[in-house]
């Protein structure tokens, strides 16, 4: 049986022209959803995951993109239920000092190593991200390091459609 994917947005949720969207509605990708998308609440968010990962096991790869990626590192320091991997794509520095406000209990990013195989996504010229820290992070995390070039945060704005890249990535986790 193939594992369940689930799709996890950053700050905003993702919107009908992002790469997770699209790979929702062509690939039946289950989105876990946040109670606010727009004012975030890192307890909370960790929470949403938890249950929709506890709903998914015993298979489940998790699709992060952004603030996410942060959700995902806080998440895997408290969870029980093991996962087949992550993507994590486009991490947001959840401890720079222009962090939104509304951006809350985020930081300090959690650096311990990922307990699943991850892969993190990067891009050159994120506005969130320098290539730096995600290298950082990968290290960190366990992960391989994908750098994408300049394509921006790696969201609807980088113009990726369905983003095959991605899925082969995530193939590879799977």
């Amino acid at each position: 049986m193939p594992p369940t994917i689930l799709t996890v947005p950053g700050l905003g949720g993702s919107g009908p022209e992002h790469w997770q969207t699209r790979w929702e509605q062509q690939y039946g990708y289950r989105r876990v959803e946040q109670r606010n998308w727009h004012n975030p609440v890192c307890s909370e968010w960790v929470a949403a995951l938890e249950a929709a990962v506890a709903a998914a096991v015993p298979e489940v790869v998790l699709v992060g993109h952004s603030l996410a990626c942060a959700t995902i590192a806080h998440w895997a320091s408290v969870t029980q239920h093991p996962i087949k991997g992550a993507l994590l794509v486009a991490p947001a520095d959840v401890d720079r000092p222009d962090l939104p406000p509304e951006v809350t209990g985020f930081a300090p990013m959690p650096l311990a190593r990922l307990p699943f195989p991850s892969i993190v996504v990067a891009s050159t010229d994120d506005a969130y991200v320098t290539l730096a820290r995600a290298q950082q992070f990968a290290h960190a995390w366990g992960s391989r390091l994908v750098n994408m070039g300049p394509r921006g945060h790696i969201n609807s704005a980088s113009g990726l459609g369905q983003w095959p890249q991605g899925q082969e990535l995530l193939r590879e986790l799977i």
